[in-house]
């Protein structure tokens, strides 16, 4: 098992998780963790999957009648009713706000065809997004030996989802009503904390209380995910409030900038300069100064053409590799004509 990773101050031991993991959600950079890739039961948060894939392949405006096979449905529930019409629209409500497993089989049956036949579109899904530790046998979370998921792969899924604008505003909402029904949001932290705008609620006696929650300040998003947490709103609440005033998101570099000179084997100039293609943000401490490296040989072969792809530039933290940035040549520099090559560049073919 992953020792607690401590990147900011928040002491590992009042962390009540079994598994954490805290993300920022523009740079993708850990800001903590604990046991985040060790696979366990994740109840309700299940429905994140469940209303990503409903939001990327139906139309939310469409009506269905509800069938008998979603009528029932143990755990907790929207209380549908054989045969009464909503929107999926509405369905998405009752799944993420009232948690709803009567709303996961609906909308599983409608999007999926079968229970079964909508499980394989979430492993699809999750087979895409590269949750290697993530497996889903229902819609709905009902625990599963084959039903699973890590706290890692959790934040990145959420991270993900809460780009589609149906799914945002969905998990966003407090209280809405359907039908003769008054739903209200099972996710506290939407009142308690600034910028709280999800994700997910999650229970089963087995796998403990679980959470996903998704904050936005200042153009920065935060995702945080504890799983079997007896105290889950007080450590979210903790984890992010640290997370945004420990880290900032800082340029890093700007797309033009230099981030070095290579050597031009067999140029009329012997070095050419390298410069960003896009900019660089990233989630970094006060006292955190990354570098800017050029890998590899330290040279190229004539002609280096100026807009050209000259590789990648790598982003370091502390000597860690946290990201890379495509670059090109600054200018050209022209092969060495062979009448200007001297003795030693003819004999090695440059």
């Amino acid at each position: 098992m992953l020792a607690a990773v401590l990147l900011f101050p928040v002491k590992a031991e009042g962390v009540s998780a079994q598994n954490a993991y805290v993300m920022d959600a523009i740079s993708g950079r850990a800001l903590y963790q604990k046991n985040a890739d060790e696979r366990s039961l994740i109840a309700s948060t299940t429905k994140i999957m469940t209303a990503l894939v409903v939001c990327e392949r139906c139309n939310v405006l469409d009506r269905m009648r509800i069938p008998k096979e979603a009528v029932g449905i143990e755990g907790s529930s929207m209380y549908l009713r054989e045969g009464e019409v909503l929107t999926i629209q509405e369905l998405l409500y009752g799944l993420m706000l009232a948690s709803g497993n009567d709303a996961a089989v609906a909308l599983a049956i409608y999007c999926g065809g079968t229970v079964e036949g909508f499980a394989e579109l979430m492993n699809d899904k999750a087979r895409n997004l590269g949750l290697t530790g993530t497996h889903f046998e229902n819609p709905n979370g009902l625990d599963s030996p084959g039903h699973y998921a890590t706290a890692r792969d959790l934040a990145k899924l959420a991270a993900y989802a809460m780009e589609n604008p149906i799914f945002y505003k969905t998990v966003s909402t407090k209280s809405v009503k359907v039908g003769q029904r008054y739903l209200t949001n099972h996710n506290k932290l939407l009142w308690r904390v600034a910028g709280a705008d999800g994700v997910k609620t999650g229970y089963t006696k087995a796998a403990g209380r679980i959470l996903v929650s998704s904050a936005t300040r200042d153009n920065r998003r935060l995702i945080a995910v504890t799983i079997d947490d007896p105290d889950d709103w007080q450590d979210h609440q903790a984890l992010l409030e640290e997370g945004f005033s420990r880290y900032s998101i800082r340029r890093v570099i700007s797309r033009g900038d230099s981030v070095g000179t290579l050597e031009v084997a067999g140029g009329r100039d012997q070095r050419v300069e390298v410069l960003a293609e896009e900019d660089f943000d990233y989630a970094l401490a006060p006292e955190e100064e990354p570098q800017v490296v050029l890998p590899g040989s330290g040279f190229v072969y004539a002609p280096a053409v100026e807009g050209a792809d000259a590789g990648y530039a790598y982003v370091l933290i502390q000597g860690k590799v946290v990201g890379k940035v495509p670059t090109v040549f600054g200018r050209t520099i022209e092969q060495t004509p062979e009448e200007e090559k001297s003795l030693w560049q003819r004999i090695l073919g440059r």
